[in-house]
């Protein structure tokens, strides 16, 4: 099977290296893809947002499977027209997207599936907001309505930059602060069957102890040690389903990746957001400690027929990723600075750790920084405490002028607690 990729950051990376350990794909393909991702794929230039663009790629390359990563060319409708063009395609419609491209969206379909969630207000003019924020107290949760690459929310005790942000938000969602510590659960759905994944845990603040700003994510780990073993079976029955069964009910199914990001609260589990499409850093992670061939699954869901497959193949390893970012990530980032490295970590670390390839691009005979997270290291162990291991002493051999990291991922859960993200 012909398989084409669209995207080009470590998530990408991380389903193109699954995807190249399938014996049932005979050539993989990525477009646009990374420095790193040229290594298991062939990469080839397209608009990700031009859905007739991808579908004429795809089709070009006698494509048996698009799956679409970022979430952007999804709410764009990218999936639509690969599915018109009739290739098989792994990601949801430009209807059922909305679940992560307006977070209203999701507010609502979360009211009609009864799937437990934070009390929210829809504010569009200032007074709004300050009713809201009122209403709610601090600490103050502001997110953007729209698509916002993982950015596009503030938690804060402070009510000025609460209003600050929620006043440059065309439309935003005001809600509670949700307690306890959070989980990120994918699940892979062909619309009526849902399959969920290992849990992850990932940490969205940029400096150690969950200090700093919102990035897109610093960082992951799975298995939870710390979670209880019921966790996904309850996520599954009181989330997942409820949501995949009223996206059906409404006219628009959702097939593809759907993403639950969850607080583990005093009251119970309440979902902070829906994605529609994996999770950067988690789907490292989660990828890792998969053993059932990837290209089936996705190809199962694109096809209906998740229902006819044998329950997932897991690794008992831990694993944990940590990304390394550039200078002033998640401000406007310095590129252009050439990574040393990576051939120490292909020599010296593999097959337990391996460098997933984000905001790269090749100048020359270098390899040099192009974003603002620029490589995931994803490292195995035994438990978490060998996969941390592992991961920093790979990190420890790359060398990125300016670049930051976290010392702290998984650190908590293998020391037998558990860490907010």
């Amino acid at each position: 099977m012909n398989v084409l990729v669209i995207g080009s950051g470590a998530r990408e990376h991380a389903l193109c290296r699954s995807l190249s350990l399938d014996p049932d794909v005979t050539a993989l393909h990525c477009a646009p893809g990374n420095a790193g991702i040229a290594d298991v794929a062939e990469l080839h230039q397209v608009d990700a947002l031009d859905g007739d663009a991808v579908a004429a790629l795809a089709t070009e390359l006698d494509a048996g499977l698009v799956v679409v990563g970022p979430e952007a060319p999804l709410v764009a409708g990218v999936a639509d027209a690969v599915r018109e063009a009739g290739i098989p395609c792994f990601g949801p419609s430009t209807e059922a997207a909305q679940l992560e491209g307006s977070k209203a969206f999701a507010k609502d379909v979360m009211a009609e599936a009864g799937v437990p969630t934070a009390r929210s207000y829809v504010c569009t003019t200032p007074a709004e907001v300050d009713e809201a924020l009122d209403a709610f107290g601090a600490p103050y949760v502001v997110k953007d309505d729209g698509l916002a690459a993982g950015k596009g929310v503030v938690v804060t005790p402070d009510l000025e930059q609460a209003r600050a942000h929620a006043n440059s938000c065309e439309r935003v969602v005001i809600e509670e602060y949700l307690d306890g510590p959070e989980v990120s659960l994918f699940a892979i759905t062909d619309g009526e069957t849902v399959l969920p994944l290992q849990p992850a845990q990932d940490f969205k603040r940029a400096l150690d102890g969950d200090e700093g700003p919102n990035t897109g994510g610093m960082g992951a780990y799975s298995p939870l040690p710390w979670a209880d073993p019921k966790l996904v079976d309850e996520v599954l029955q009181t989330v997942l389903q409820p949501t995949v069964d009223e996206m059906r009910r409404r006219g628009t199914p959702f097939s593809g990746l759907l993403y639950a990001g969850l607080a583990i609260t005093s009251r119970g589990v309440r979902v902070i957001e829906f994605n529609a499409r994996f999770g950067d850093p988690e789907t490292q992670v989660v990828l890792a400690r998969l053993k059932t061939p990837l290209a089936g699954v996705l190809l199962a869901a694109a096809g209906g027929t998740l229902s006819d497959l044998e329950p997932l193949r897991w690794s008992d390893d831990a694993a944990v990723t940590v990304v390394v970012a550039s200078h002033n990530y998640p401000g406007t980032p310095r590129t252009g600075d050439p990574i040393t490295g990576l051939d120490e970590v292909a020599a010296q670390d593999a097959p337990h750790a391996y460098v997933l390839h984000a905001g790269t691009k090749r100048d020359g005979d270098a390899i040099v920084s192009a974003g603002g997270r620029v490589l995931s290291v994803t490292a195995s162990g035994a438990n978490l405490a060998e996969a941390r291991e592992r991961a920093y002493a790979a990190v420890g051999r790359i060398g990125l002028d300016g670049s930051h990291h976290r010392t702290d991922i998984a650190a908590k859960a293998a020391a037998g607690s558990h860490a907010s993200s």
